[in-house]
């Protein structure tokens, strides 16, 4: 702008009329931008254009921009005998004896002979390739055959030398050799007379010479050592009021957590209550079957949410939370939970209560381990097996409900 402005001013002072037409804008744009050399610098380079490691897309698009660049209106004739000077020999040769009629004739012709002299490279470079490995392979063998030879005829000579040598000799001599399997001297590893195995099984190494097995870390020492100040909590014993499904598929008497998601017992008002840990639920629930029986006290729930994943009939509104004092073994705690009505267990506790206990979950053993009150609890899961059978249980009392019910149903059309 401020060239511009300085334009206009100098127009002014020398009384030349103002710029209004497009031709006078570019004059003056290529008079203040573009040097006086600038078309003889264009010129030169396209004069020298060179192939070189170009590819002929690459060299071709080259020599257009310079042309549209230097504004050279020319014959075909002497654009293609510009493009021919600048090609390298290797393919200029093959082209000139192939015939073309105009400039896009000429461009194939060089995208071909370029593509069949790579194929060529390609092809020679493969056969080279192995030749070359064929050689590898047989300098390899003539190599160890004549390194063979070479050892053992040294072994002959150094054995028909020794016999004439005193013993010091001898014995100065061979202890300067080292066995890499006992690290003695003397001999070589072949020839070592300490024939031991070693056998390795997680982390205990056991060794033939001895016969006694030598532990780099006993687990078990290790387990007992942290065990010490661990409260181990199993699961409550007694009846449980909850009814959930019974599978069709029942566990074998295997007592793999596989397939096994955490389930135990707590004891909540001196009776027996199904637990769950699950960490794909983002909140601790606790059956309205749970709260109905025991008379528990709900208070209204700060966030009240919509649930559709728990019960087929449609959205639940959850707006209702109550805390509920449970335990297991020594480990004691109240967990706040929303009340839901699910029939999978009586309480689960999901990520809330996970994430506040920071607990440490073996996928192996399927066991839970957190502190609580600066004591370290571990709590121990149902087997399969166990699961198994509080299912059967909760199907029976299940039946036994429905049983009821329809008596009462039954008495109430009676006396109506």
């Amino acid at each position: 702008m401020y060239w511009w402005i300085a334009l206009e001013r100098e127009r002014r002072l020398h009384n030349d009329p103002p710029i209004q037409y497009w031709n006078d804008l570019k004059s003056a744009l290529i008079r203040r931008h573009i040097p006086t050399y600038y078309g003889r610098e264009l010129m030169n380079k396209l004069q020298s254009l060179q192939q070189r490691d170009m590819s002929v897309e690459q060299y071709m698009q080259q020599m257009e921009l310079l042309m549209m660049s230097a504004c050279i209106r020319e014959e075909e004739a002497t654009t293609v005998a510009r493009i021919l000077s600048g090609l390298n020999l290797e393919i200029r040769d093959k082209v000139e004896l192939l015939p073309y009629r105009d400039l896009n004739d000429l461009v194939q012709l060089y995208v071909r002979v370029k593509q069949q002299k790579m194929r060529k490279s390609y092809k020679k470079d493969s056969s080279h390739s192995s030749s070359l490995k064929k050689e590898f392979k047989r300098e390899g063998k003539t190599f160890e055959k004549k390194k063979n030879f070479e050892q053992s005829k040294s072994l002959a000579t150094e054995t028909e030398k020794g016999k004439g040598k005193d013993t010091s000799h001898t014995s100065s001599r061979t202890s300067d050799i080292k066995c890499f399997k006992c690290l003695g001297r003397g001999h070589i590893a072949t020839q070592c007379p300490t024939k031991k195995v070693m056998i390795m099984r997680g982390h205990d190494i056991y060794s033939s010479q001895d016969e006694a097995p030598t532990s780099s870390s006993n687990s078990e020492e290790e387990a007992s050592e942290q065990e010490e100040g661990v409260e181990s909590t199993f699961p409550y014993e007694g009846e449980l009021l909850m009814i959930r499904r019974l599978l069709k598929n029942q566990p074998s008497g295997t007592l793999s957590q596989r397939e096994n998601i955490f389930h135990t017992r707590c004891k909540v008002s001196n009776n027996a209550r199904s637990l769950i840990v699950d960490s794909g639920s983002w909140c601790n629930c606790c059956s309205t079957r749970l709260v109905e029986k025991l008379s528990l006290t709900t208070s209204p729930h700060p966030k009240p949410y919509q649930l559709h994943w728990i019960n087929e009939d449609g959205d639940l509104v959850v707006d209702q939370q109550v805390k509920v004092k449970l335990s297991i073994g020594n480990y004691e705690d109240g967990v706040l939970c929303d009340v839901v009505p699910m029939e999978a267990c009586h309480i689960l506790l999901g990520r809330p209560w996970q994430f506040d206990k920071k607990i440490m979950h073996n996928g192996l053993t399927n066991e839970i381990t957190f502190t609580h009150k600066e004591k370290k609890f571990v709590l121990h899961p149902f087997s399969p097996q166990q699961v198994a059978e509080d299912q059967a249980q909760m199907k029976l009392k299940r039946d036994s409900e429905k049983r009821f019910q329809k008596k009462e149903e039954k008495r109430e059309k009676k006396s109506l």
